[in-house]
């Protein structure tokens, strides 16, 4: 295997390149702005550059970014992935591993729309003048490795390989590709597709033939050796003008919202580097170090918040550890700098494979080119004809976020920072999409003027002690989590206008359900006022036990809901039919029947492990509005074994043997349809089944319609048997 090796250091230069590392940290944390204009031209060619930086991005004023003509953003999107690859899996070529993993992410992308734990479900609070929002709906078409020959090289790389160079390519050479595969394949156009194409290690990519902007950069000997050394940031043109990847349209008809004829593509070179790949020699440090396109040398671990992220850099030396360096050896002082550098900036690997088919330990680069096409996806839909969501610099909602990989909802840091020895990369994750777990630049929230890697969104509210009917009782919603509480809306014409989230109270008694914004809202400066709605009070007229729904959407149309029981002490409601003390009938006396709701539930998770650390994943459907409960149930003689307690199951059908209830879930729906949700079991339960083999489980769904008359009650049941 061919790779950079970092020169043995002697006693003299190991202080000089420590004390580099440590002033060049020190400036690095002194400047936070992201690098240039990123929505630029070059050649005639309009274009939204993903730059190299290490530098973090920091978001201005609200109103400094905006889409004030309310332009086109993109409604769901088709994503296809295209592989331009002549050498078809050579060593010139794309790893297979590399594009399984691609593929694999792009699938996941697909499958874990409307989730709300990525950077996509933040996209949903923009949107453009038909009001429709850029909504995490997105389905993965597919890809194709295109063994089309390339063409004559359109440019001169500024900073050619030593061995393993291929080709340099204009955008306009990928756009003539593009155009000829999808004629050539029959795929579509439009403003809901989006292509992405990729080219493997070895092509250059450059906007124009003069070479200004490429993936690849020149430095000056004196550059290469500081960033090799010392990482220091270049400061050649080169430099500051390369870019990772960018996105951009073809529309002939030059629609002011894009048309049938309209392509939308973000062309994705290979930027990740070669730590770990055999066969590639680099005529500088900085093709190895594809850190600078993934996430610059900036750590999430230590921050102290939203974009506060830490420089990484090697520790300080103690004093016993300088005078150890001090009497060192040869071999002792390469163990020295080979720590540092594994400390040092590097890249983060959440999927590293280990040694890969090809010999090498380069399957994980596949994460760096994922982090871009994730950056791509983010600004394509927000900004798709580059003329729509960005601020008065042009930098889109990844730009201003450069760098940042905090601030996220729910799925926190995992993995290590430090890079592993073979790979020279860490296992940094901060976010799940679908079942895959990645490390994705975050996005701007306009709603909360910050970054954010997903959307917060729990309703809550606490059921107050039983109380007497005609009493006033009240409901705080305000407990709940809402991350996008306020956007824009835009109207037929005129300036956009702002929006807020929703809650809406259903309290199970029948009456109409209290729909309304939270505080913040204009028109909830009094509280009284009766478009508010987080809070809420109500009086029940009769005695029972109610069940209190509350929902919660937000901006981006992402809605949630949670219920709790409410029980009130007083005369019950009189039955239909009968006549209520001021003479009027509480209904008709010969009611026709009402048939009871559909409903199917069934477990869709089958691996044991994973449903016990992350939830049991259930698929449900129901004909129309419904409430009631699903329960995980298991043998109460197994339970016995594993010394599991819990209430004993009633009502099952004749021949079922005796069951625990292992955990509930409250299901309250406004409408038929399916959906799919996740019961988590208590860490102690988990604890005991996972000494299990396998485990059968009953589901069993119970739910009545909403008649006020004569609800009626369906229950459903389907078992299951998880294994190892």
């Amino acid at each position: 295997m061919t790779n950079f090796v970092a020169a043995p250091l002697n006693r003299r230069n190991a202080f000089s390149v420590l004390l580099a590392v440590l002033l060049s940290s020190a400036l690095a944390l002194a400047v936070a702005a992201p690098a240039g204009a990123v929505v630029t031209e070059v050649s005639g060619t309009r274009v939204g550059l993903q730059p190299r930086s290490e530098k973090l991005g920091e978001p201005s004023a609200p109103a400094a970014f905006g889409n004030e003509a309310g332009n086109a953003v993109v409604h769901g999107a088709n994503v296809y992935g295209i592989y331009w690859d002549p050498g078809n899996g050579s060593t010139t070529g794309f790893h297979h591993e590399w594009i399984t993993d691609i593929d694999t992410f792009l699938q996941q992308l697909g499958a874990g729309s409307g989730s709300l734990g990525t950077i996509f479900s933040s996209l949903g609070q923009y949107r453009d003048r038909t009001n429709q929002p850029a909504v995490y709906a997105t389905v993965d078409k597919g890809t194709y490795s295109d063994t089309a020959k390339y063409p004559t090289a359109g440019c001169t790389d500024p900073n050619p390989l030593v061995v393993g160079q291929v080709t340099c390519l204009t955008d306009a050479q990928i756009r003539e590709q593009l155009q000829t595969f999808i004629a050539r394949e029959g795929l579509p156009k439009g403003m809901n597709f989006i292509y992405y194409v990729m080219t493997p290690p070895g092509v250059t990519v450059c906007l124009d033939a003069a070479a200004t902007h490429c993936s690849d950069y020149e430095v000056s000997a004196l550059e290469e050796e500081q960033e090799a050394e010392a990482d220091i940031e270049p400061t050649s043109v080169s430099y500051k003008n390369s870019f990772c990847s960018y996105h951009s349209d073809i529309n002939p008809d030059a629609a002011p919202e894009g048309d049938a004829n309209t392509i939308l593509y973000a062309a994705i070179p290979w930027t990740a580097g070669s730590s770990g790949l055999a066969g590639y020699v680099p005529s500088a440090f900085s093709y190895v170090k594809g850190v600078k396109c993934q996430d610059g040398g900036w750590s999430p671990i230590n921050g102290k918040g939203e974009n506060q992220e830490t420089r990484e850099h090697a520790k300080e030396p103690t004093e016993a550890e300088t005078k150890e360096e001090a009497e060192a050896n040869e071999e002792q002082l390469r163990k020295i700098e080979n720590r540092r550098r594994l400390e040092s900036p590097h890249i983060e690997e959440p999927n590293q494979e280990g040694k890969g088919e090809m010999g090498d330990n380069s399957p994980g680069l596949a994460d760096l080119i994922i982090n871009q096409i994730a950056e791509e996806q983010a600004n394509t839909v927000t900004d798709p004809l580059l003329n729509g969501w960005q601020d008065s610099e042009g930098h889109e909602v990844t730009d201003r976020c450069r760098n940042t990989f905090a601030s996220l909802a729910g799925a926190g840091i995992g993995g290590a920072l430090v890079a592993e020895e073979s790979t020279e990369a860490g296992t940094l994750s901060n976010t799940m999409i679908g079942k895959g777990s990645y490390y994705v630049n975050n996005v701007y929230s306009l709603s909360k003027n910050n970054c954010t890697g997903g959307v917060g969104l729990i309703p809550r509210f606490t059921a107050p002690n039983p109380v007497n009917s005609s009493e006033i009782v009240l409901f705080d919603g305000m407990e709940s989590t809402v991350g996008l509480d306020q956007g824009l809306t835009f109207g037929p014409t005129g300036p956009p206008t702002k929006t807020y989230a929703t809650f809406s109270w259903n309290f199970g008694d029948g009456t109409p359900e209290v729909k309304g914004f939270a505080p913040g809202a204009p028109l909830c400066e009094t509280p009284w006022l009766s478009p508010c709605a987080a809070s809420i009070a109500h009086a029940y007229q009769y005695g029972g036990t109610y069940q209190v729904t509350l929902t919660v959407v937000d901006v981006a149309g992402n809605a949630s809901q949670v219920a709790h029981e409410v029980t009130v002490s007083g005369p019950p409601a009189p039955k239909p039919g009968t006549t209520t003390p001021g003479g009027s009938s509480s209904g008709a006396a010969n009611t026709a029947a009402i048939p009871a709701p559909v409903a199917a539930a069934l477990i869709i998770s089958r691996s044991l492990k994973k449903a016990l650390h992350s939830g049991i994943e259930i698929r449900y459907s129901v004909n129309e509005q419904v409430a009631g409960r699903f329960q995980l149930l298991l043998s109460k003689s197994i339970a016995r074994k594993l010394h599991i307690s819990g209430t004993a199951a009633t009502g099952l059908p004749a021949g079922t043997s005796a069951q625990i209830v292992l955990a509930s879930h409250v299901l309250v729906t406004t409408k038929g349809g399916r959906s799919v949700l996740v019961i988590k079991l208590p860490k102690s339960t988990a604890k005991k089944l996972s000494h299990l083999k396998s485990a059968s489980l009953l589901l069993r769904l119970s739910v009545h319609n909403a008649s006020k008359s004569s609800p009626q009650t369906t229950t459903v049941l389907s078992k299951v048997t998880l294994s190892h």
